[in-house]
């Protein structure tokens, strides 16, 4: 007989947030999921599970947060009694504090799955840090994308023999195939529009690499950046303002497929992570992992995770946040060096079958999960 997962989760209809979806397709479980932005008339359990988060968020903006758990954690433990779950799991520790409480009522084991923000926003930490308290303390398991990410939840009290790094890892399947020893200058960026991601510091970083390149590489080397998000309009007027013409192109969101095909065609992934100024943060990159698995070299930032998936010099090059002249003088080696670009990216998919897949990454979930309903029995 399958072991029976319930999962709890904010969303499904978040365009980036493909991971979330992975997990559910991927894990080898009978599972039954539900999300906090549904309402759906024709389901009763799942109307009242949405009607409980949207009066959940209602008393957080309020501030109170201990009643803000319970409209959302008397509907999952409802829920647990009917569907009988072997084990639960959130999504992202901002929603686990809104059911956590059904899990400790029904003696039923919760696995927790961190992903970022949940565990670096200071306005989500300075907000929710006693409610995270509680919630260490009812967890079975937890799970995080990048070193920092376990450090700060270890000091909020975290089961450190129940507390796993994984980060998400890409589809092998469909990231394959580049070749940046004899592609075209092309650098490609994947990801939202949003400060932590630092789409304009790779913008400005781009423009200072061409000014550095020979004029006749300079006209043929191209950035394309797919994703949307707030600073996507910013990012255009960027563009413009610094005569890039079209060197630059954003041409919004692209599916998994699309996103592939591009990394294909690159010389490299660039991406200039940082601290955004509400103290957001990455976990560990997904579209860092998908590019190395294609085969590319990657420049990034020595940000949260991204220096446990790319070794400086060996499978790409890290610098520091904010510094835009390394990053554009990285950038310009990869495109007039073709032969260490290949050199690079062979090294970077090496190291990610190995180590960044999404299948290891749904094995060390499954294995958290097996552990944690044995112990309960």
């Amino acid at each position: 007989m399958s072991m029976r997962l319930l999962v709890f989760a904010p969303t499904r209809r978040a365009p980036t947030e493909t991971f979330v979806r992975a997990n559910l397709q991927g894990l080898p479980f009978e599972i039954i999921a539900y999300f906090g932005d549904e309402q759906p008339l024709s389901d009763p359990g799942r109307l009242a599970y949405g009607l409980a988060i949207l009066v959940s968020k209602a008393l957080t903006r309020l501030g109170l947060l201990r009643l803000a758990t319970l409209p959302g954690s008397l509907v999952a433990w409802c829920l647990i009694r009917r569907h009988q779950p072997d084990v639960l799991m959130t999504e992202f520790g901002f929603h686990a504090v809104r059911v956590m409480e059904a899990a400790a009522w029904s003696d039923t084991p919760l696995i927790v799955h961190f992903r970022g923000s949940d565990a670096s926003a200071q306005n989500r930490l300075g907000l929710l840090k006693d409610r995270y308290r509680r919630l260490m303390v009812i967890v079975s398991g937890i799970i995080v994308k990048s070193q920092p990410m376990r450090r700060t939840l270890l000091a909020l009290g975290a089961p450190n023999d129940h507390l796993i790094v994984s980060p998400s890892g890409a589809d092998e399947r469909l990231f394959h195939g580049a070749d940046p020893g004899r592609s075209s200058p092309l650098l490609v960026a994947v990801g939202r529009f949003v400060a932590k991601k630092g789409p304009l510091q790779t913008i400005r970083a781009f423009a200072a690499m061409r000014q550095s390149l020979p004029e006749p590489v300079a006209l043929t080397t191209k950035l394309v950046m797919l994703g949307d998000g707030p600073l996507l309009a910013e990012a255009r007027q960027l563009v413009e303002a610094l005569a890039l013409g079209s060197a630059v192109i954003l041409p919004g969101l692209a599916d998994r497929q699309r996103v592939a095909e591009l990394l294909r065609q690159a010389r490299c992934f660039v991406q200039h992570s940082q601290v955004a100024p509400d103290g957001d943060r990455e976990g560990s990159p997904v579209a860092v992992m998908e590019a190395q698995l294609s085969g590319l070299p990657v420049v990034a930032t020595r940000h949260e995770g991204i220096p446990e998936v790319v070794e400086d010099g060996v499978s790409g090059f890290l610098v520091d946040e904010g510094d835009l002249q390394g990053m554009a003088a990285a950038m310009a080696r990869l495109i007039v060096e073709p032969d260490l670009a290949a050199r690079l990216g062979a090294a970077g998919k090496r190291r990610a079958a190995a180590n960044f897949t999404a299948r290891h990454h749904l094995e060390q979930i499954a294995a958290l999960l097996r552990k944690v309903i044995q112990e309960s029995r």
